[in-house]
């Protein structure tokens, strides 16, 4: 079963691409990406985690767009693991289908708190 906390979801989406992350080879191109895939997705939960104590409504937004614009390069750099490293595998293609609904949830958090006249959580 699925958690529908998202705060909790993203923290475990980026413990999963971490772990992920740590199996595999660390050829050049590899150190490349894995780089670059950390930085974006542990971005993710920072960004949760000051939009979630954000004070302002704008604060709280503006936190939500940096997760969804961090979780779509997250995807990004998974899809391109997959072909440039021939990791496909059905843990490779549980993140990417993960971050993309992460990204969903985020960005329709954002649509409905931007339609909202008070910041709710």
């Amino acid at each position: 079963m699925k958690n529908y906390d998202i705060h909790e979801r993203i923290f475990n989406f980026i413990v999963r691409v971490i772990e992920f992350s740590d199996k595999l080879p660390k050829t050049y191109t590899n150190l490349i990406i894995l780089n670059q895939i950390t930085r974006s997705v542990t971005s993710m939960g920072a960004n949760d985690q000051e939009a979630d104590g954000a004070l302002t409504k704008k604060d709280f937004i503006h936190g939500f767009t940096l997760v969804r614009k961090e979780g779509k390069e997250t995807v990004f750099w998974l899809r391109l693991i997959g072909k440039i490293s021939l990791k496909q595998s059905k843990e490779l293609e549980d993140l990417i289908k993960e971050g993309g609904e992460i990204v969903a949830i985020v960005s329709t958090i954002i649509k409905n708190t931007s339609k909202n006249n008070k910041l709710s959580k």
